[in-house]
């Protein structure tokens, strides 16, 4: 399956994707749950996540945790997954 939104070209499900030309987000997901499909992007451009547990990453974790803990529809999931993880 292809989904094509503007620039991006998505190849699925679930497959997050860099997004260098977007102005404020760095990365876009087409989320599948279900019936349910969502388009969303998430994280700050020119941000990096740290991989390991610093305080900057425990910050965001406990600033996220109900949304992180809402799924895979919600940008803070996947916000945690790709740029934290």
């Amino acid at each position: 399956m292809d989904f094509r939104l503007k620039k991006y070209r998505l190849k699925g499900f679930n497959l997050p994707k860099k997004t260098p030309f977007h102005p404020s987000k760095s990365h876009i997901v087409l989320a599948k749950k279900g019936n349910e499909i969502r388009l969303i992007r998430f994280g700050q451009q020119g941000v990096i996540g740290d991989k390991k547990m610093t305080q900057r990453k425990k910050s965001f974790l406990n600033r996220h945790k109900k949304n992180i803990e809402k799924g895979i529809l919600f940008p803070a999931y996947w916000s945690k997954k790709v740029k934290w993880s």
